[in-house]
């Protein structure tokens, strides 16, 4: 999969984490997610994950989940 074809989420999660300059280890700890999550979320693998989730990765990012889904 391209980068401009990966969910608009997959690219706002790998924006917002390369910003703040941590891994996606670092954001599953964050954000109190399996570090498989984040990265089947980020590789596009899972294109809709749950309002839950969002709102742990968002929490992580210090944004809002509008943030990650515009």
């Amino acid at each position: 999969m391209k980068p401009k074809e990966l969910p608009t989420i997959a690219r706002n999660i790998k924006k917002y984490r390369d910003k703040l300059g941590i891994s996606q280890d670092g954001l599953s700890k964050r954000a109190d997610i399996a570090y498989n999550v984040i990265i089947k979320i980020e590789s596009g693998a899972t294109p809709n994950p749950t309002i839950e989730t969002m709102a742990k990765i968002a929490k992580g990012l210090g944004v809002s989940v509008d943030d990650l889904i515009k």
